[in-house]
């Protein structure tokens, strides 16, 4: 995202970038985010010294950058990944925030919570046992995200002796079946993590390989995620009626723009009523603008007096989304519970919980061959399916391919309030997929570059 920062009269633009790491266990994850901060110097001399004295401890001569994000002690006593670790990081190029997610099964969730907002998915695959099952489950996580860009990188290339068919075979089978998924972008990259190459700086030892470097591609990968110009959203989180002698009338409706922008005297539609109205007013920190943009948040105050509560969503008249009572969507289940038919849960989308019952499970992913087996009942723990959902109140849901924010829900037990699952309205990428099946993308080489 580009954000202008105007201060003295200057004008500065940085660009971020979010993205998440994911593969299976002991491919290298966390090493591959500890040596990309170490090689980039974005680590602080302290926090170097507490890694090499816990390395040390371990008897380990050489400092174990893996324990630069692996902070939980069970992490660190078992030498995986359990929840996700954040990141914040930058170069002159670019900024980053990067979700370093866990490797096993059990965990697959934690990679939805941190894909669901990156741009770019970096998955890992060790050399020595190339495209497992669940480098297959996180692929397809990336894909029904719809995370934009995907970075294969092969690690462990030295325990291969820096063999290219090794490398050249693997980045072929994971790009046929990326791009049977519908992923719009892959990049082959073969590294090694421990030893440094092609993380931030070429390896001497892959001649053969012509590529960017994993810090090279995160520099200059486009980022197209300016949510300004995605249809305008606007979901009401609060009513602010002051009511005292300074501001007797006043009636502003608070949140954060979800997409799109809003500008004063532009006709809005309340959804889910339908009622229209005109923007008479938005304040943006205390100051009256003539307009906003998203992520901004803001108070929108309106010409008329119609009754907006919080749940409710602002759209401009002409390009508001359809209100239903139906939900079918893609989910991934992400609770040790299962979800069943006729189950009764809590639909959260946007600033709006209203109540639900899964009508209609039809069909669970099957991530070896990408086929749907019909009518599974229930979904379990990671499991990924489709759903069909019917809400006691009308929700204004976009597609998910067509928006992120607004085509996002998530289905919770109203007993205790754990988070069942997280769905994407609309079609699925298993659709998409089908469609790209016939076009046959990854039929030669081009589909990648190494």
């Amino acid at each position: 995202m580009t954000t202008p920062t105007q201060q003295a009269g200057q004008v500065s633009t940085t660009t971020l970038l979010r993205f998440a790491t994911a593969g299976s266990v002991d491919d290298g994850k966390s090493t591959l985010v500890g040596r990309l901060l170490h090689d980039s110097k974005s680590i602080l001399t302290d926090q170097l010294e507490a890694v090499e004295h816990a390395s040390r401890n371990r008897g380990q001569e050489a400092p174990d950058l893996a324990l630069l994000t692996d902070g939980l002690r069970a992490e660190r006593e078992q030498g995986i990944t359990i929840d996700v670790a954040y990141r914040y990081f930058a170069t002159p190029a670019r900024r980053f925030i990067l979700a370093d997610t866990p490797g096993h099964v059990q965990y697959t969730r934690n990679m939805v919570t941190g894909a669901s907002t990156a741009e770019l998915a970096v998955v890992l695959v060790d050399a020595r046992n190339g495209v497992v099952e669940q480098t297959r489950r996180h692929a397809a996580v990336a894909a029904l995200l719809r995370v934009p860009h995907v970075v294969l990188a092969v690690n462990k290339m030295d325990l291969v002796e820096y063999a290219e068919p090794v490398f050249a075979a693997i980045a072929k089978e994971f790009t046929a079946y990326a791009a049977s998924l519908g992923v719009p972008e892959i990049t082959a990259i073969p590294i090694s993590a421990l030893a440094g190459d092609n993380v931030v700086e070429p390896s001497a030892n892959m001649d053969w390989y012509g590529g960017p470097t994993v810090l090279e591609h995160l520099e200059t990968v486009p980022v197209s995620h300016d949510l300004t110009a995605c249809h305008a959203r606007f979901p009401v989180q609060y009513v602010i009626r002051p009511q005292t002698a300074e501001h007797p009338d006043y009636r502003g409706y608070a949140g954060q723009i979800a997409a799109g922008a809003f500008r004063v005297g532009e006709s809005v539609t309340v959804l889910p009523s339908g009622r229209t109205s005109t923007i008479a007013g938005i304040d943006a920190l205390g100051e009256s603008v003539d307009v906003a943009w998203a992520p901004q948040s803001v108070t929108i105050r309106l010409a008329d007096d119609v009754d907006v509560s919080r749940g409710d969503l602002l759209a401009p008249t002409g390009d508001a989304p359809a209100v239903t009572q139906d939900v079918e969507a893609t989910v991934c289940h992400v609770a040790d519970q299962p979800l069943s038919v006729g189950q009764r849960v809590l639909l959260k989308h946007t600033t709006r919980t209203v109540k639900a019952i899964v009508k209609d499970i039809p069909s669970r992913l099957t991530l070896d061959d990408l086929s749907q087996h019909p009518a599974p009942g229930q979904l379990v723990a990671n499991d990924i399916g489709r759903v069909v959902v019917r809400t006691a109140e009308p929700l204004a849901l976009d597609a998910y391919a067509d928006s992120r924010r607004t085509g996002s829900f998530l289905l919770i037990d109203p007993a205790d309030g754990t988070t069942l699952s997280a769905g994407m309205a609309g079609a699925s990428f298993a659709e998409v997929a089908g469609a790209a099946q016939d076009e046959d993308p990854a039929g030669d080489d081009a589909e990648w570059d190494f």
